[in-house]
């Protein structure tokens, strides 16, 4: 019998595919989409440059990003079939649930469904891009019994999600946050998610199914969850000044902090950076800096405790809540992002595909074992 040999668990720091997409150094903390550091992008760009970075592998021209961002807008629009099943999902499901379902049926009304030509699967690049964000602003519409409220293509993405969500049109610097997390959030190269959405490609199956794939895996708590039980934890919390009794008492009982550590940093993961300052700024502009204040402290004590960094998850949590974002969103939210990613894998996946299909190391019982008749067992 053939023998695999051991790799190590979960796959760590092995190479499963070449990509041109993200550049990650853990060391050195630098992560980069096309080669462009991720904090030039934050600073400078915006979601919608970033998105056509992904996919075309450059920075657009003036025109080029016009139109990128007028086609984004224009496929926020989502079926009135969408809405039905929506409305249906809000009485019972969660939201990841309801995404995932969502973007599974998303397929039946998509006018290149049947079209597997890269043109087609860019434009299904941008339709879902756009349609996520409208699905995840409506379902939470729906459960609250309010009235959806449709896309406006004449805004950018961050602030029509905002409107979409709330019912108003956000202030700037909310609009902003938001567009920087979206930028921070965009792509990781190989994460579970996105390994899983080229896995599925890689059998030919269609954009929609990839992206499937993608949002079932990034539901789970170890991915994409890990920033709600963040704001889970400082809302038990509840105030700074019970922090220091609180995190002692997690560690003495070896709990596990979420938003800290990471698979790949083993210095400060670089998207942190930058949310710590926008946990701060959002927090200073609205008068209210509890939450981060609390987020600093826990901070300080995992780095003298237990010489941990904070990853993506951490600052991110207070951003999205003090944004307006129920908890239950947050991953929904990071959803938003990611697609962008997603889809830019799965373009390049289709490009230069071959069926991905590991092997396993054999740990079960020794070759050969004996069939036993069911009146011998």
């Amino acid at each position: 019998m053939a023998d695999v040999k051991g790799l190590p668990s979960g796959l760590e720091d092995v190479v499963a595919a070449d990509s041109s997409i993200c550049y990650i150094d853990g060391e050195r903390g630098i992560l980069s989409y096309r080669g462009i550091d991720i904090h030039e992008l934050a600073e400078k760009s915006t979601f919608e440059e970033v998105c056509f970075l992904l996919w075309e592998g450059r920075l657009p021209k003036k025109g080029e990003l016009a139109d990128l961002r007028a086609e984004i807008g224009r496929e926020r629009a989502v079926p009135r079939e969408a809405f039905s099943l929506l409305a249906t999902l809000a009485r019972t499901s969660t939201p990841m649930n309801a995404l995932r379902t969502a973007v599974s049926e998303l397929s039946d009304s998509d006018p290149d469904a049947p079209d597997a030509s890269p043109a087609a699967n860019r434009r299904k690049a941008i339709r879902l891009t756009g349609q996520i964000a409208t699905v995840v602003a409506a379902f939470h519409r729906l459960r609250e019994r309010k009235a959806v409220v449709p896309p406006d293509p004449g805004r950018g993405h961050a602030e029509d999600f905002l409107r979409m969500l709330n019912g108003e049109t956000a202030r700037s610097a909310a609009v902003r946050a938001l567009d920087i997390a979206l930028i921070l959030h965009a792509d990781h190269e190989l994460n579970a998610s996105t390994f899983a959405a080229r896995v599925t490609a890689a059998t030919l199956s269609d954009m929609h199914s990839a992206i499937t794939s993608a949002v079932g895996a990034l539901k789970g708590p170890l991915h994409g969850g890990a920033n709600e039980a963040v704001i889970q934890m400082l809302l038990k919390i509840g105030s700074l000044d019970r922090v220091d009794e609180d995190i002692h008492a997690r560690l003495a009982r070896k709990e596990k902090i979420m938003g800290f550590g990471h698979r790949v940093y083993t210095t400060e993961d670089p998207r942190a950076t930058h949310l710590r300052a926008m946990s701060k700024e959002v927090a200073e502009s609205s008068g209210e800096t509890k939450w981060y204040d609390m987020s600093r402290r826990i901070e300080k004590l995992m780095n003298e405790e237990k010489k941990l960094n904070c990853n993506v998850d951490f600052y991110s949590a207070s951003v999205y809540y003090m944004l307006g974002i129920p908890p239950d969103l947050f991953t929904p939210v990071f959803a938003i992002s990611r697609v962008s990613g997603w889809t830019a894998h799965v373009l390049e996946q289709y490009a230069n595909n071959r069926l991905i299909r590991p092997r396993a190391e054999y740990t079960g019982p020794e070759y050969p074992q004996p069939y036993v008749s069911v009146e011998e067992r």
